[in-house]
């Protein structure tokens, strides 16, 4: 979140996708991490919507709105946080 306020500071107060995307694209290194990040970040946001849904977890909209307005790296780990909170009252029930 912190390199996304740079590069707004940097290139100006609103966020340019465009620009986002262009610049994620420069050069070979940077594609190979925006790549690998896409591929892995949807493997596990299509996961955490199914397992979310399985475990009738709460609140989800949270986790699904910070992965696109934070980072992926705040909502797959609040996700692993949120979903063994929820195993844990499912074993009390039970």
């Amino acid at each position: 979140m912190l390199a996304n306020f740079e590069f707004a500071r940097e290139y100006g107060n609103s966020f340019d996708i465009n620009n986002f995307i262009s610049l994620a694209n420069a050069n070979p290194a940077a594609q190979s991490i925006s790549r690998d990040l896409l591929v892995g970040a949807s493997a596990i946001f299509i996961w955490i919507v199914n397992e979310s849904k399985k475990l009738n977890m709460k609140n989800m909209w949270v986790v699904y709105i910070g992965t696109f307005l934070i980072a992926f790296a705040f909502s797959a780990p609040f996700f692993l946080f949120l979903r063994e909170r929820r195993i844990i009252e499912l074993e009390k029930i039970n």
